[in-house]
């Protein structure tokens, strides 16, 4: 199996919370995704806050520290 054929990986509560910090920093959805190697709409899964609640609250106090 190349890596073309490997299934992309899944994100972890640090990850949503990265991602937050990302996305507040202006960083594009897509780039953010390609980072995670994943599809975008995992992202904005987060990003609406469907996936990982509490990940947005998380990343504010980590913002702010």
């Amino acid at each position: 199996m190349n890596d073309n054929e490997m299934p992309s990986r899944k994100l972890t509560f640090d990850d949503a919370v990265e991602i937050w910090l990302r996305h507040w920093n202006g960083e594009f959805q897509n780039r953010i995704a390609a980072s995670f190697d994943v599809n975008p709409g995992r992202v904005n899964e987060v990003l609406k806050e469907r996936k990982f609640i509490g990940s947005r609250e998380a990343a504010l106090k980590k913002g702010a520290a």
